[in-house]
């Protein structure tokens, strides 16, 4: 199958498995009374989203899936291997691309049983700290393990400009730091609705571009099914929301992402990728270091930072736009760094 084929088609089908779910889903959860519950400490006007339905992300999830074994067996069908790649072995980019989507479906797993108990509690508290963590920090080993292995147990990473260089032992401890704090800095993003599912779309339309540039059509085909989905999901998510992702949502996203990136074996491009992720996280951060440091004084008038410019007098729909027009400029310069460091 044509490459550029391949990629509409896995967009097409996560986009309208996505969309088309929300018809049955949303329903669904609104009968289960599967709700949120919005904090106290966030802005008043957020209480009038309570009752919404969250542990959308099913919704996504599933259409990002879809889409990719769709794709897949329909070019097995013609003759294809969409999943090789020029530059990696093949078994290599199909180990990473397969860890990479079992890694976010686990991460998706974990955050819908925290969602789950969050409904039925009626709470905004599901699993415990210590529980989310174990979990995640499971699912990291597990991962970083198989990439390990795909990599012949000689892990490297790509810095552009610079080639392939060996990591050692900071591939475990650059790998553990960077996965974790990806998905919880998808967490941060995902404050307000529309914004974290807009942003993600366009860090995944930069992987589309950026599979091109490194040959790497498999990476194209889950980045483009994780644009479709972002997509479809979208269409009930953007302002006003008819559904929340829930800790479902962000885990999946934040794990899907962070494995495209070590799937070009570039996890630092995330920094250009997913600017408004390292934007948001780091305004949390700095947010409760002042304030520790200050006993009690604050920069910004609420954290993360989408819910300081909510207190500004921002709409939630201007914060999206700019937010997600900013994400696509840090995009542009990583698709730049890409491109001229092949060169």
């Amino acid at each position: 199958m044509n490459t550029i084929a391949a990629f509409i088609l896995s967009a097409v089908v996560a986009f309208a498995v996505t969309a088309l779910l929300g018809i049955v889903v949303i329903p669904w959860l609104h009968k289960l009374k599967f709700g949120q519950t919005i904090l106290d400490i966030g802005p008043n006007w957020h209480k009038q989203k309570q009752g919404t339905p969250t542990m959308g992300g099913i919704m996504f999830m599933a259409g990002t899936v879809i889409a990719v074994i769709i794709t897949v067996v329909t070019d097995k069908l013609m003759g294809g291997d969409i999943l090789a790649g020029e530059y990696l072995l093949p078994l290599e980019i199909r180990s990473k691309l397969i860890s990479g989507l079992l890694m976010a479906f686990a991460f998706g797993i974990v955050g819908f049983a925290d969602d789950y108990i969050k409904v039925v509690k009626k709470r905004n508290l599901g699993l415990s700290i210590m529980q989310k963590t174990v979990a995640q920090v499971f699912i990291i080993a597990a991962y970083l393990v198989s990439l390990y292995m795909s990599m012949g147990k000689q892990p490297y990473m790509y810095i552009p400009f610079i080639g392939n260089v060996e990591m050692g032992i900071f591939f475990w401890i650059l790998g553990a730091a960077v996965i974790y704090a990806t998905i919880n800095a998808v967490n941060f993003t995902d404050g307000i609705d529309g914004l974290c599912s807009s942003v993600t779309l366009t860090a995944a339309v930069a992987f589309v571009v950026i599979s091109v540039i490194c040959k790497l059509s498999g990476v194209g085909v889950v980045a483009s099914a994780l644009a479709g989905g972002c997509a479809g999901f979208l269409v009930w998510n953007r302002n006003p929301a008819k559904v929340f992702m829930g800790d479902t949502g962000y885990m999946f996203l934040g794990g899907l992402v962070v494995a495209l990136a070590y799937a070009i074996n570039c996890p630092l491009i995330l920094l250009c990728v997913g600017i408004i992720y390292v934007i948001e996280g780091l305004s949390d951060v700095i947010q409760i270091g002042y304030f520790k440091l200050t006993h009690g004084k604050r920069i910004f008038k609420m954290a993360p930072i989408h819910h300081h410019f909510e207190m500004s007098g921002w709409s939630e729909k201007k914060i999206v736009t700019v937010f997600s027009a900013v994400n696509i400029i840090g995009s542009t310069a990583g698709i730049l760094i890409m491109y001229f460091a092949a060169k």
